[in-house]
């Protein structure tokens, strides 16, 4: 995987472990193996990075502390969490969960909108980025047929900020790769003119745990 994001031209990738009932996640034991991941990766020759990070469920967040949202901040900067919502259409508990964040001094990156279409999804995202998140979308889905519509109609509301490639394997599902998603992107007005931002300040700035605004 840290190849294919190699040869995408990723220069690092966040680890996304799920923090969710249904897996046996042990947030104190990912500094060590995130350590051990980056160290064969080195020894293998390949030159990406790989940066501590999470995806926390909702259902999860309120049996989380501080210490322990921390762990799992996207790039290790203590601010940004990735935040899975319930299975579903967007619910208020999700209205809730990016308040909680907030109260508690996180920022909340949304993930894959896609898994939760509903004819309020953009009405709900649209809140969602006014109290503050950000909306993180699976680059796989813009280039594969049977979605890429959908996706557009969501690039075309401006209620996606950053992408992330959702990879859990090298050998099947979705590659790491975000190159082709974004040359899709390049023909959706709202976003083309703020391709730079999309690929690279907004993921740096949540790596680094700094304020974001979309200029869209």
């Amino acid at each position: 995987m840290a190849r294919q994001a190699e040869a995408d031209g990723i220069a690092a990738i966040c680890s996304t472990p799920h923090i969710r009932h249904d897996h046996d996640v042990r947030i104190h034991e990912l500094p060590a193996r995130l350590a051990e991941l980056a160290r064969a990766i080195g020894e293998a020759g390949c030159n990406t990075r790989v940066l501590p990070g999470g995806e926390v469920a909702v259902t999860a967040l309120d049996g989380l502390d501080d210490d322990e949202l921390t762990a799992v901040a996207l790039g290790g900067s203590g601010r940004w969490i990735l935040l899975e919502p319930a299975p579903g259409p967007l619910d208020d508990g999700l209205d809730a969960a990016v308040e909680q964040l907030n109260g508690r001094g996180f920022r909340a990156l949304i993930a894959h909108p896609e898994r939760h279409l509903a004819p309020d999804l953009v009405q709900r995202l649209r809140r969602l980025v006014r109290a503050g998140a950000l909306v993180q979308a699976t680059a796989a889905f813009f280039i594969t047929e049977s979605t890429r519509n959908g996706m557009l109609a969501l690039a075309d509301a401006g209620v996606i900020h950053v992408l992330g490639s959702d990879s859990h394997s090298s050998r099947a599902g979705r590659p790491v790769a975000l190159k082709p998603a974004l040359e899709v992107l390049r023909t959706v007005r709202p976003l083309s003119p703020h391709l730079e931002w999309i690929a690279r300040t907004a993921p740096e700035a949540i790596a680094h745990g700094e304020e974001l605004t979309p200029p869209f």
